[in-house]
């Protein structure tokens, strides 16, 4: 049996249609990256707050919780104004990888099942588990950066100038350094267990609120419904994930400068958090995490899809 090449006709539509897909798809990587990187910077103080109240840094009320007004307080003493964004460059270094991936990821799986399912609508749970894939991949591609900006930010200052860890350079080194090349990749499994249902939640929401809420249906452009309808989303998955946040951020913080605290692994830091403090341990932050995640990913969405009505016109 002879089989015939491709004629150069043939082959030169192959590789224009392969240049096309390279294109958008590192397009759409760039639209997510930048998207992630605008929001985490505009949200970085609420964030910082958000992670000292859940590692149990600074000033405490009568209750033992870090009370928030104290927590500003204390980072303005011992850091000065620009201790609000301390972490933000390990941030954005993790962040720009990481929503490309999710973004992109996402975009790629709902393709996908659209395909084997023949349908533009994908049910809710079909979106979910296209957002938890998608969340799984990126925290896999970037842990150790998330690992570095959680011990940034989650350490406060000895004094003012005197920070415990300095940059994300600085914090992988040392880390590698003082703990071995292992401690880089404390706390993964309950991340990478967590990324799942929370940007199943995240993208499964705005799925489900455009089923019902279609958009020919709507005077509102696709980049304000895209901001309103991811807000809900990082809202619901916020709530519904973060005592498994917690968890994943005291065992980042074990055996780094300043803490004490050693676990055998997942279940370990859950007993122990729960038998010294409670339940209420696993929710230090929640309030602060929940006003800092509806601007959050409402920005995420809204520039990702500003960015790519920008450079589909572009093309």
């Amino acid at each position: 049996m002879t089989v015939s090449a491709p004629s150069s006709n043939e082959l030169q539509r192959r590789v224009t249609a392969a240049k096309m897909v390279t294109t958008d798809v590192t397009r759409r990587m760039i639209c997510g990256g930048v998207a992630g990187m605008i929001a985490k910077t505009v949200t970085n103080p609420l964030e910082r707050i958000k992670m000292l109240s859940q590692t149990g840094e600074g000033t405490k009320k009568a209750s033992g919780r870090p009370s928030i007004l104290g927590l500003y307080r204390d980072i303005l003493q011992k850091e000065g104004i620009l201790g609000l964004w301390a972490g933000n460059g390990a941030n954005l270094l993790r962040v720009f990888p990481a929503k490309s991936v999710v973004f992109s990821c996402n975009d790629y799986y709902r393709a996908l099942f659209s395909r084997i399912l023949q349908t533009d609508q994908l049910p809710a749970p079909v979106s979910f588990l296209a957002g938890g894939l998608s969340g799984m991949t990126a925290t896999a591609v970037t842990y150790p950066l998330d690992l570095a900006r959680g011990r940034i930010s989650g350490k406060l200052a000895v004094a003012k100038g005197q920070k415990v860890y300095r940059g994300i350079v600085q914090t992988i080194l040392l880390t590698v350094r003082e703990e071995g090349v292992a401690a880089l990749f404390k706390g993964i499994t309950p991340t990478i267990l967590g990324a799942l249902p929370y940007e199943g939640i995240k993208f499964g929401t705005v799925g489900a609120m455009e089923r019902l809420f279609p958009e020919e249906n709507s005077s509102v452009s696709t980049p304000v419904r895209k901001m309103i309808f991811g807000g809900m989303g990082g809202v619901m998955a916020g709530l519904i994930t973060y005592p498994n946040d917690t968890v994943r951020r005291l065992l980042q913080l074990q055996g780094s400068r300043g803490n004490s605290s050693t676990y055998a692994g997942y279940w370990d830091c859950v007993r122990q958090t729960y038998r010294t403090h409670g339940i209420s341990r696993f929710y230090h932050g929640l309030t602060i995490n929940t006003i800092r995640m509806a601007p959050n990913t409402a920005l995420q969405f809204y520039f990702y899809s500003l960015l790519k009505q920008w450079s589909d016109g572009l093309v």
